[in-house]
């Protein structure tokens, strides 16, 4: 990329990223200019002019390619974030001020939880896929189990995903940020990041898939080649927002270990895969500038729904307006010879409702 380029998206997040919360900074990455170029990073320099902590500076610098999956998966894991509170009272809000997430990450509630898990699980993904699609120098597909045969009568075959790498990878750059401060400097938050972190990951694991290819005379499957694949990345956010929902509160006052907050569970140990939050969440139905939340004035609700995006829920109590609005689209269309098609056009009324 011309340091022309380069000089001008440093000069963006500059401006951005004054005063940011230290251990979110890099999510920046997922809405910048930077996450929409396909250019290499050819200037290892430049590595400090963006939103890193110092030892994911090392990393960038160790590995400049891998900068651009990093924007890539944090944007992923963005848009997943989204879609999965998008008739929800949070709807995974971002801001172009500061911190992609604004003040919200200040607070150790699920919702942070749920977009450090997302986002660590992000970058893994797209690692993962750059690895496989040699986009990267430094890794490739997983050719360790190639011709190993099971019991099943299926042989290991073609060329797995490398989840190993992008696991690898992830952890060394997102656990930066809360793995550089002294250990005696350590606190219940970093404890909860980096828990987070690793369910995102695990997450991914987790949910690799075995593909498999037949071969054999007219399609009989007389031999059978298997290999690891990642997942669709929306079956990661559908598995990640169930561990949201059941997401365990921990004790504010841990060093060492995460403890559950709950005295009579005190004891019982919290699971790998377990999402973990410290503070309840704020009440997302009236606008907060402090806490960054905008509020659910103004949004769209459904009349009819018993779910979240319901206009008794979403709207929490407040009530909402109705609007009608006309809606013209191509109906009844015909093809005529020769050779063009014909349509009408058909109108309807359409009920908006928004949150009071």
């Amino acid at each position: 990329m011309a340091q022309s380029r380069w000089g001008e998206v440093v000069l963006i997040l500059g401006l951005y990223l004054c005063g940011t919360h230290g251990l979110a900074k890099w999510m920046y990455l997922g809405v910048s200019s930077i996450a929409t170029s396909h250019d290499k990073i050819e200037n290892k320099n430049t590595c400090k002019g963006l939103p890193l902590d110092t030892q994911q500076v090392q990393v960038c610098k160790k590995h400049p390619d891998s900068i651009l999956c990093i924007s890539t998966g944090a944007r992923q894991g963005i848009y997943e974030c989204q879609y999965q509170f998008q008739h929800e009272r949070w709807n995974c809000t971002t801001t172009k001020n500061q911190t992609v997430f604004g003040t919200l990450l200040d607070k150790g509630t699920k919702e942070t939880a749920f977009i450090y898990a997302i986002l660590s699980a992000g970058v893994v993904h797209a690692v993962t896929q750059a690895c496989s699609a040699g986009n990267l120098t430094e890794c490739s597909c997983d050719l360790r189990l190639q011709g190993q045969k099971t019991e099943d009568g299926w042989t290991w075959g073609g060329c797995s995903d490398n989840v190993d790498y992008g696991v690898w990878f992830g952890k060394t750059f997102v656990d930066a940020p809360d793995t550089s401060s002294h250990k005696s400097g350590r606190n219940v938050r970093m404890l909860m990041n980096l828990h987070n972190n690793e369910v995102g990951r695990k997450a991914i694991v987790k949910q690799m898939r075995r593909q498999c290819r037949c071969h054999g005379v007219s399609g009989s499957c007389a031999v059978k080649t298997c290999w690891k694949g990642l997942p669709p990345f929306r079956q990661i956010g559908n598995y990640l927002k169930t561990k949201y929902e059941h997401s365990v509160q921990v004790a504010p006052r841990s060093k060492r270990k995460l403890r559950r907050r709950e005295r009579v569970k005190r004891k019982v140990p919290i699971p790998v895969d377990i999402l973990v939050h410290l503070h309840r969440s704020p009440n997302f139905c009236r606008a907060d500038a402090k806490q960054g939340i905008p509020g659910t004035r103004g949004r769209m609700c459904n009349k009819n729904s018993r779910s979240q995006d319901s206009c008794d829920l979403l709207c929490c109590g407040r009530g909402y307006n109705t609007q009608v609005k006309r809606h013209s689209e191509r109906c009844h269309c015909k093809f005529v010879w020769c050779c063009y098609v014909k349509c009408q056009t058909c109108v309807s009324q359409v009920d908006i409702h928004t949150c009071k």
